[in-house]
């Protein structure tokens, strides 16, 4: 990508992803075209596959949830095609990295909602926090915990007692107990995880 297509697209990406600024825009831009993303089929969509993409989540950003991973990369793929675009990795880094509490609640809520319903289910909540927590060996049965965990979470979270999470029950659980935000499983990056993306990407700011 030549300086000026370059320039051109971060001036038009700095007005949805708000969170960056145009030297960070462009910084991501040439990230993601160092990260082979040009199709070897010319009919395939130009971007990350959800492969690439989940090991960017493994290996940068600690996570090892495939669940959670996947979810994640829905919520980056905004048009369905199976293929991050430029587009969808910026603004979705945006909300990632920096978002305000507001837009992380509605990004939560979206991995959180594993068939798209509208609704974080008592099944939906049983497999997360499963897949989640780590196993203990005991004479137990392990589901039975997470039954338990679930109900616990419904108690504290479901405002209107129908036995499953609405965004409107989400939203005020987290925004009365920020912790909840992550409830159902780790999907944004922690702190330090953060930083270190974040020095190693725009860590030309101070040359300019």
């Amino acid at each position: 990508m030549n300086r000026k297509k370059l320039q051109k697209l971060a001036e038009s990406l700095c007005k949805t992803a708000k969170h960056f600024n145009r030297f960070e825009v462009e910084c991501l831009i040439k990230l993601f075209n160092s990260l082979g993303v040009e199709p070897s089929d010319r009919h395939v969509a130009v971007g990350l596959d959800r492969n690439s993409f989940r090991n960017i989540l493994h290996v940068t950003f600690g996570m090892t949830d495939d669940m959670i991973m996947d979810r994640v990369f829905r919520a980056f793929d905004k048009d369905n095609d199976s293929c991050i675009s430029v587009t969808e990795w910026v603004e979705g880094l945006s909300i990632f990295l920096r978002g305000s509490l507001e837009e992380k609640m509605k990004y939560c809520f979206e991995v959180y909602d594993l068939n798209s319903d509208g609704y974080i289910s008592r099944e939906e909540m049983f497999h997360m926090l499963k897949n989640s927590l780590l196993k203990q060996p005991s004479e137990e049965d392990p589901d039975e915990g997470i039954k338990d965990l679930v109900e616990i979470t419904l108690k504290k979270m479901d405002y209107d007692h129908d036995g499953k999470l609405s965004y409107a029950d989400f939203e005020k659980a987290v925004k009365d107990e920020n912790l909840l935000l992550e409830a159902f499983g780790p999907c944004l990056p922690d702190m330090n995880c953060r930083m270190s993306f974040e020095a190693d990407v725009f860590q030309d700011t101070r040359d300019l």
